[in-house]
């Protein structure tokens, strides 16, 4: 940042008096420009046991397959969020269940939300994908998914399903976990 979005002086990046850690500061008309984590809301849609996964059609990972999810909007709740990013790249009218993952990602200042949900048979690309598909466990393109978090969730995911039981997983990734991806 180098100007102020208020008056349109010059910022600098400093501690301000009785904070913590460095913010941009105009020291213009005095305001402390805040910027904080982007909250990413998505769903693990399941339709008769299998997972409705979307091959993205936008970088970053153009091609490559993720579950429906994406930036939450002002004004939402996760959940409607969730849902409208679902709606959007999935065209799949979801019943959106309870959280099931929440990932911090400090290194790039994100926080995946990932809800359990139920989908109908009727889906279909949206404009961020070029295809959408349901998968068996098996037929999970494992070495063609987007993103870690995915990765992860899925983990989660088959490794609960035996039970039926499906607990909040709250993890942390850093930049090692990328596993090639990015």
């Amino acid at each position: 940042m180098n100007y102020c979005s208020h008056c349109g002086a010059s910022v600098s990046f400093e501690v301000p008096s009785g904070d913590d850690r460095p913010r941009y500061l105009c020291h213009h008309c005095g305001t402390v420009h805040y910027q904080n984590p982007r909250i990413v809301a998505g769903t693990i849609p399941v339709h008769e046991g299998k997972v409705l996964l979307c091959r993205r059609a936008i970088e970053p990972r153009h091609g490559y397959w993720t579950l429906p999810a994406g930036y939450m909007e002002n004004g939402e709740t996760t959940e409607q969020a969730a849902w409208r990013e679902t709606w959007e790249e999935a065209q799949a009218d979801v019943k959106v269940g309870h959280l099931y993952t929440l990932i911090d990602l400090p290194h790039i200042n994100q926080v995946y939300m990932i809800f359990r949900a139920e989908a109908g048979p009727e889906f279909a690309a949206g404009p961020e994908s070029l295809e959408v598909a349901l998968f068996d466990e098996q037929d999970i393109p494992w070495d063609h998914l987007a993103f870690p978090t995915i990765v992860r969730t899925l983990e989660h995911f088959f490794e609960d399903r035996p039970t039926g039981k499906f607990p909040l997983h709250t993890s942390t990734m850093d930049k090692r976990d990328r596993k090639g991806m990015f």
